[in-house]
């Protein structure tokens, strides 16, 4: 079953966080105060708030390994609103850059 979960965690990170707040909210509720960080993160940085979350320890945080994780997934995240910044003018009918 952990496989099966990682597997589409990181196929679709989103709902893989969407998951693990409805079956275990304690993480969610551990990891943030309010409600609206992991609201924000599931919009802007999905595969880092998805780590953030799952590599959480209450009453300890995040160490150095645990940092360069979360590092890696906004890395990550951040490349793919890159990369979808520059397949837009491959949109059929988008205007051509002046």
């Amino acid at each position: 079953m952990g496989c099966l979960f990682a597997l589409f965690a990181g196929t679709f990170p989103r709902l893989g966080l969407f998951i693990v707040w409805l079956v275990r909210p304690a993480l969610v509720n551990a990891a943030f105060d309010t409600w609206i960080l992991p609201l924000l993160g599931i919009l802007f940085l999905p595969f880092a708030t998805l780590m953030y979350v799952i590599l959480y320890a209450p009453g300890v945080g995040l160490t150095g390994w645990g940092w360069f994780w979360v590092g890696l997934a906004a890395v990550l995240d951040v490349g793919h609103w890159a990369a979808s910044a520059t397949q837009r003018r491959q949109i059929p009918g988008y205007p051509a850059a002046r």
